[in-house]
């Protein structure tokens, strides 16, 4: 590996396989890097608790090997179909020396969000770092492509189970706790075939800044983090192999991002070196801006 970003890290995919939803990792053929021989930790987490949404893979897999690294217990909700994916990111956890509680279950469901969050207290003692990191991405041809049901299930788990969580960790959390969630470059960026994503990441910026101000009297940060495109089990659904190929291409990097490479930007928001951070949304998107 070198230092230059445009070529520390993979530029193509070929080969890659498209896959049904939700995607798993254990089925890529180019494994994501999350930074499970990189990562260092610095003890910037030490005692915390934090409950990741999506921690099986990805990103979510990426934050929770850097949140163990630096000293925290983790809790990863993810859809049983992901369990294999899950087991893995806990057998990294553990490695660490940490505890990680598995949550299985959709966080569409209002009554899943509340349990996930007392379970995390019951069995961890605590939520200090909340991360909302799941997200269900839709794509569509034309505007008749959007169908009803899949555009009101992407609000469900990209908007509507945030609230929910935040409600529910809320109470728990004590001065200095963090809430970290994940919006998107195309909050900004708007392709015209993720038109229902988008608007879901747009309106996880907004309520970023919102719960920002309202939590900042209660001693919460929030912020948020906009990845750019980054090779996860999400890119494979619904892409052929020839737009996998070349994915991230369009960034001034010219490639796409690995999960391991957004981790530091959740350290930061959640650990006491990001103290006057709050309402943010930092981009980590290969250089494509977001005015």
């Amino acid at each position: 590996m070198t230092d230059d970003p445009r070529t520390n890290h993979p530029t193509s995919f070929p080969g890659e396989l498209s896959q049904p939803r939700p995607g798993l990792e254990e089925a890529m053929r180019t494994k994501p890097d999350h930074g499970e021989e990189s990562y260092r930790g610095k003890n910037l987490l030490a005692g915390r608790v934090a409950l990741i949404t999506g921690g099986d893979s990805g990103i979510g897999k990426a934050v929770a090997i850097a949140y163990a690294r630096e000293g925290a217990d983790v809790a990863i909700s993810y859809l049983v179909d992901e369990q294999i994916d899950a087991e893995e990111t806990k057998a990294w956890v553990e490695k660490a020396g940490q505890r990680c509680l598995l949550l299985p279950g959709d966080i569409r469901d209002r009554d899943h969000c509340r349990r996930i969050v007392e379970q995390t207290v019951d069995e961890l003692g605590a939520i200090d770092i909340l991360v909302n990191n799941a997200a269900a991405q839709t794509t569509n041809e034309d505007l008749a492509d959007i169908d009803d049901d899949e555009m009101q299930g992407a609000f469900q788990a990209n908007v509507f189970a945030m609230i929910r969580l935040a409600k529910a960790a809320v109470p728990h959390m004590k001065p200095g706790s963090a809430i970290v969630n994940s919006t998107s470059v195309q909050a900004k960026v708007a392709t015209k075939n993720m038109i229902v994503y988008s608007a879901t990441k747009g309106a996880v910026s907004s309520l970023t800044i919102g719960l920002s101000n309202l939590l900042a009297p209660k001693g919460i940060r929030v912020n948020a983090v906009a990845p750019g495109p980054v090779w996860t089990p999400i890119q494979p659904i619904a892409k052929d192999p020839e737009t996998l190929e070349t994915l991230g291409h369009n960034t001034p990097l010219g490639r796409a991002g690995q999960p391991a490479e957004l981790a530091p930007a959740y350290v930061l928001l959640a650990s006491g070196e990001g103290s006057y951070l709050s309402g943010a949304v930092i981009p980590v998107t290969g250089g494509m801006p977001m005015y």
